[in-house]
């Protein structure tokens, strides 16, 4: 079943973070990002306190700044439009760096810009300390719909299998002297996928007929249940993290 299929996005270690229960971080990474989007955009060392926590979060996770760095590029697309978004916004406009710009779009691209990226980074600091597969266990054990759960197991398990099924299926159409660089062989590229999808589905089907057979109930009770709970020391280190931010935002609110 590919129980050993590696994430790429989990990087190894035995950092005290690595060793925290999935669903404890899980909660920490959602709450510390709704302070995050809850802080008001004028407060700027509020966010100033926010990315030290980031950063203090990935040097006990042993994750390096430059993988961090590399997969923050994500974020790209928001973060052209937070640069836009001074030209083009209405209201009181000032002048940066020569150029003429909306106070209102400084604004609203900083809040774009700094939120988003600070959720990204969260983000990324819970996939590089956790296996995608204990992420489901966490998500299980925080009681998320057993169809959710299964369903990205599932496609987890067998995400290796479907791209050596498309890479035989490429090999084979090479050998055939298909060139799928070219658009007029956009066609046969289309109906690859189809047939694609149509083996992945019969696939389907004999897995879910075989688990059946042997018992299936609508629960996978070896797949999502092995290993410990969090403990409550684990719960309380994990609170530390949005109680530092929400105490943050608490200071900064009542030192305006």
């Amino acid at each position: 079943m590919g129980a050993g299929h590696t994430h790429p996005m989990y990087v190894h270690g035995h950092s005290p973070v690595h060793h925290l229960a999935p669903e404890v971080k899980i909660v920490a990474a959602v709450l510390f990002t709704i302070v995050v989007v809850a802080t008001p955009r004028e407060l700027l060392p509020a966010f100033g306190a926010y990315a030290l926590i980031v950063a203090v979060l990935a040097v006990l996770a042993r994750v390096p700044a430059g993988w961090l760095a590399r997969r923050s590029l994500i974020e790209l697309p928001f973060v052209a439009t937070a640069v836009l978004l001074p030209f083009f916004a209405a209201g009181p406009t000032t002048t940066l760096f020569g150029l003429n710009v909306a106070v209102e779009g400084l604004w609203a691209g900083w809040n774009i810009l700094v939120k988003g990226t600070l959720g990204v980074l969260i983000a990324l600091l819970l996939a590089a300390s956790t296996p995608a597969r204990d992420v489901l266990i966490g998500l299980d054990r925080l009681r998320t719909p057993q169809a959710i759960t299964q369903i990205a197991l599932f496609m987890l398990r067998y995400l290796d299998v479907l791209a050596d099924e498309a890479r035989r299926m490429r090999i084979a159409r090479l050998s055939r002297l298909d060139d799928p660089r070219f658009l007029w062989q956009l066609k046969g590229f289309a109906a690859g996928l189809g047939t694609l999808f149509l083996r992945a589905f019969e696939r389907g089907e004999r897995v879910f007929l075989a688990m059946r057979s042997r018992g299936y109930t609508g629960r996978l009770p070896a797949a999502l249940h092995e290993g410990s709970a969090a403990t409550g020391r684990q719960w309380a280190a994990g609170a530390m993290v949005p109680a530092l931010a929400l105490a943050v935002l608490l200071v900064e609110r009542w030192a305006v």
